[in-house]
């Protein structure tokens, strides 16, 4: 039997449960196909379903992001080959030197783009891209904030933000991060520290047009004060943790505001729409439009030490594991 290595978890809990270990390389079904990982991205849903909180089948293999090589393909599959460079957000088990992929969520990496930066990209970016271009479209008369703006979502949104034309407020933690948001092309650059009070100053009393949260209890009760009338809360995260319950009324004593909870995959529901959003976003990356930073890269077998400085808040951009 041929095997391959991985990161396994047999129970919840802490990152020592990451276990490096071997494994049967897996075993292709029809439609799917078989990918030599490259990099594999990390994510916070990754370090939810380790601790148990996302419930997930054990013993398992984490990770549904990365990039890698096409060494097989199953039955049925025509449109791809071997040989091919592939990046995916939900791709099975990319813990791991080797991972399977339906082949129709396999997106081609095109020539001029590296490795990493392929790797790096599919869900912070089509997150990035689906937030400022479809659940609240941004545009030249629009104002935005936007938490977290040096993380691996914030840094691709504000960028795509201001190629829209908005202007752009954002939150940061420290001075390093307050830069790199700067670099990104943030207009106002604000500690989490009474960002209500001075979204409002910066916008003469009106408030902003949408928030855009990935932060959640920590910054929920601040971002619904700061909308304008008729303001929309785009809640796309909980780093900080859930959201509290609240009284919708809120909303209507807060000035007509929308509220909505978005998922990537509700925004992936087509090939031609997967397609669209990754043509957007590879082309402003090769043509030097869209910058995306690795904020840290590690061997396969460090899972544990990138999962701890991932929720440690330590990290910039993107982290990467590399096989």
């Amino acid at each position: 039997m041929a095997m391959t290595n991985a990161i396994v978890i047999s129970e919840f809990g802490d990152s020592s449960v990451l276990n490096f270990t071997e494994v049967p390389t897996p075993t292709l079904a029809p439609g799917q196909v078989l990918v030599k990982m490259r990099a594999t991205g990390v994510n916070f849903i990754e370090i939810y379903q380790r601790k148990g909180l996302y419930s997930v089948p054990l013993p398992t293999v984490l990770g549904a992001e990365g990039m890698g090589v096409i060494e097989a393909l199953g039955e049925g599959v025509t449109t791809l080959e071997v040989g091919q460079r592939v990046a995916f957000t939900d791709g099975i088990s990319t813990y791991a030197e080797h991972a399977l992929v339906d082949a129709q969520k396999a997106l081609l990496i095109p020539e001029g783009m590296d490795d990493l930066t392929a790797a790096a990209l599919p869900l912070q970016g089509l997150t990035a891209h689906y937030l400022s271009s479809s659940t609240f479209a941004l545009g030249p008369e629009h104002t935005a904030l936007i938490h977290a703006g040096a993380g691996g979502v914030g840094l691709l949104l504000i960028q795509l933000a201001k190629m829209r034309g908005a202007r752009v407020f954002t939150t940061v933690s420290d001075e390093f991060k307050a830069e790199l948001a700067r670099e990104a092309g943030a207009d106002e650059v604000l500690s989490y520290d009474g960002f209500d009070i001075r979204v409002r100053e910066l916008t003469s009393g009106r408030g902003v047009d949408v928030v855009y949260d990935g932060v959640g209890q920590a910054t929920f009760d601040r971002s619904l004060m700061s909308l304008a009338i008729r303001g929309m809360m785009v809640l796309f995260g909980a780093a900080s943790g859930p959201v509290p319950e609240f009284d919708l009324q809120r909303l209507n004593s807060g000035g007509s505001l929308f509220i909505t909870r978005p998922t990537l995959w509700n925004y992936l529901l087509t090939a031609e729409e997967r397609n669209w959003r990754w043509s957007e976003l590879t082309e402003a990356v090769i043509s030097g439009k869209l910058n995306v930073r690795i904020g840290g890269t590690y061997p396969l077998a460090q899972a544990a030490q990138a999962h701890d400085d991932l929720a440690g808040r330590k990290t910039t951009g993107k982290l990467l594991l590399l096989p």
